[in-house]
């Protein structure tokens, strides 16, 4: 397998097993049926930190970007080239449904007793505390921001797997806690996307609608908040770091 084949399976599992583990702690909290049933916000952030944790470990040959919106702050930044940013979209896509279809796996019983067709929805995808696009979009630019300048910062510019997993899990779970309130913090379009194209696909016994008209903030957002903290970079970081 060459440099890119590497780098796209590096990015698709990294990405997949994200997701898995992210989405799956979800499900263990919001699925009625589930021992972790009710457990909480908290135990929703330490576990999509963790679970950044693993994905960054197993995608180091790719750097471990595993995020549209880091993808693109290290093209802008002309770490990688904007075919080679390409390639990772769609491997970070492709591992993001994967990923949302085996936690749909390992949790289908729970899926089919689910009366809350939000509370299966949210498994897969992020949906906002109180609905308002723009003020949604940017809590989705500041929490991408965020993520996106810090890594720089301690990277020198570098991709999340040259900070190491546990900085970036830390990092995640401080944004989860701090910032995911308003919309659950995707801060990564294929977070979002991915879920959310298999939530619309799959067989899911009452899981009513996708909710598309929603679907751009996680996209959009994201992408502006990393465009902004590769541009604040240039000028910030050395003045900070």
């Amino acid at each position: 397998m060459d440099g890119i084949g590497v780098n796209f399976m590096s990015e698709l599992v990294g990405t997949a097993l994200l997701i898995i583990l992210g989405g799956g702690v979800v499900a263990a909290v919001s699925l009625t049926k589930s021992k972790g049933f009710g457990a909480g916000f908290l135990m929703v952030t330490i576990g999509w930190g963790f679970a950044v944790f693993a994905g960054v470990l197993v995608s180091y040959k790719s750097g471990g970007q595993l995020n549209p919106a880091v993808s693109l702050a290290q093209m802008l930044l002309g770490n990688i080239s904007f075919g080679t940013m390409l390639i990772y979209w769609v491997a970070q896509l492709l591992g993001a449904f994967i990923g949302a279809v085996i936690v749909w796996l390992a949790y289908k019983q729970h899926f089919d007793e689910e009366p809350d067709a939000a509370a299966k929805l949210g498994v897969f995808s992020t949906g906002p505390a109180i609905r308002s696009y723009g003020w949604n979009l940017v809590t989705e630019v500041i929490g991408t921001f965020v993520l996106v300048f810090v890594i720089l910062g301690i990277t020198n510019g570098k991709a999340p797997a040259e900070l190491g997993a546990v900085p970036v899990a830390f990092l995640v779970i401080a944004i989860g806690v701090s910032l995911g309130g308003p919309t659950g913090y995707a801060i990564n379009p294929a977070r979002d996307l991915g879920p959310r194209i298999a939530h619309a696909i799959l067989p899911i016994k009452g899981k009513g609608t996708s909710d598309w008209a929603y679907s751009w903030v996680p996209v959009v957002g994201p992408l502006i908040g990393a465009a902004l903290a590769a541009g604040a970079s240039t000028f910030l970081l050395p003045v900070v770091s």
